[in-house]
C-alpha cells in the first residue's frame, strides 16, 4: 500500500547502491534511478550524493530515511490488521535472529510456518544479539530470536529452550585428547571469540567471570562475527571456541573437530523477545506460540 518509490528509495538507502537495490526489488537499475529522480523532483531536493565509486545520503536524505521506515512499518501494520478483520493470516512478519540461530535453527521454523499460513511473508533479518534487540525495541522488527533475555525496557522475553555449550578445537591441537576442561585450564589456550554484541560471546564471558577467570585475561587471538567463520578458522588449528553444541553437529560426525565438555558444564537458553508497549498482531503473537513449541520439540 506504501508508495512504491519510497519503497525504492529506501531500498537504496539501506544499500547504499542502486545495483544491490535493483536486485533486492527485482528491478531494472534504470528504473530504480527513474523512481529516485521522482522523488528528487518532487521534493526539489537531492536525497543521494553521487560520487565516484559509491553514494551516500544527503542530509535531506537522511531525514526522508527516518520517516520512510516508519510510514513502511505502519503500511505493513495496516496490512496486517486488515488480513485479521477479514479472518485470514496475512502480511509481511519481520523477523530477526542471530547469526547462529538463523542459519542452524530458523529455517526449518519459518518454512514451517509459510506452509500453514501460506499468505505470510516473513522477512529475516542476520545479525549479532544486540543489535536485534535494538531493532526490535524500534520497532523495526516484530520479533526477535537471541541467546540472552532482553535488556532493554519496554521489551518482553520468551525463553523457548536450553542449550548447552561446549568447547570446540581442532582435532591435532592440545585439547583435543581431553574429557573435559575448566576455565582455569582454557585460561592457558588460544582462544577465539565471537564479537562484542554477541550473545554467545556475553554468556561466556559471565562464565569465565564467574569461575575467577577475567574474560580479558584469556589469550584471545581473534573476534569474528558468525559462527561459521568462528568454526573455521578454529578448524585450521589456531585455538579453541566455545560454542552451542548443536551448530557442530556436522563436523563432529566428519571429524573436521573435536567437542570437549565444560567442567562445569554451561547452559544458556534462547529467547522470543517482542515489544510490551504496543499491541501485539495476532499474526505476530501467533508465531511467538509457534516458534516456542517447535524450537522446544526440536531440543527434545
Amino acid at each position: 500500500m506504501a508508495d512504491r518509490r519510497l519503497q525504492v528509495f529506501h531500498a537504496v538507502a539501506k544499500h547504499l547502491s542502486f545495483t544491490r537495490a535493483a536486485d533486492a526489488l527485482f528491478m531494472t537499475q534504470p528504473a530504480v534511478t527513474f523512481q529516485i529522480k521522482q522523488l528528487e523532483v518532487q521534493y526539489g531536493t537531492r536525497l543521494f550524493e553521487r560520487r565516484h565509486g559509491g553514494i551516500s545520503l544527503t542530509p535531506a536524505g537522511e531525514l526522508m530515511l527516518s520517516y520512510a521506515g516508519r510510514i513502511l512499518a505502519l503500511s505493513d501494520e495496516l496490512e496486517t490488521r486488515l488480513g485479521e478483520m477479514t479472518g485470514e493470516m496475512r502480511g509481511p512478519l519481520l523477523v530477526g535472529a542471530s547469526s547462529s540461530i538463523a542459519e542452524f535453527m530458523l529455517p526449518r521454523v519459518l518454512g514451517e510456518f509459510n506452509a500453514l499460513y501460506p499468505q505470510v511473508r516473513a522477512r529475516l533479518s542476520v545479525a549479532n544479539s544486540e543489535s536485534i534487540e535494538s531493532r526490535v525495541a524500534e520497532h523495526m522488527l516484530d520479533i526477535g530470536l537471541i541467546g540472552m533475555p532482553a535488556k532493554l525496557s519496554g521489551l518482553a522475553s520468551r525463553s523457548c529452550r536450553e542449550e548447552e555449550l561446549v568447547v570446540i578445537c581442532a582435532p591435532d591441537y592440545p585439547l583435543a585428547g581431553m574429557a573435559s576442561v575448566t576455565p582455569k585450564l582454557l585460561a592457558d589456550y588460544e582462544f577465539i571469540s565471537r564479537e562484542p554484541g554477541s550473545g554467545t560471546r556475553a554468556v561466556v564471558e559471565a562464565y569465565f567471570s564467574a569461575h575467577q577467570v577475567e574474560p580479558h585475561l584469556l589469550k584471545t587471538q581473534m573476534e569474528l562475527g558468525s559462527t561459521e567463520a568462528l568454526k573455521g578458522v578454529v578448524a585450521t588449528g589456531l585455538g579453541f571456541a566455545i560454542v552451542p553444541r548443536t551448530v557442530v553437529d556436522k563436523e563432529l560426525r566428519l571429524g573436521e573437530l573435536v567437542a570437549i565438555a565444560l567442567q562445569p558444564p554451561l547452559k544458556h537458553g534462547l529467547y522470543l523477545i517482542y515489544p510490551q508497549d504496543r499491541f501485539q498482531s495476532r499474526l505476530a503473537m501467533t508465531f511467538v506460540e509457534f516458534a516456542a513449541s517447535r524450537l522446544k520439540e526440536f531440543a527434545a
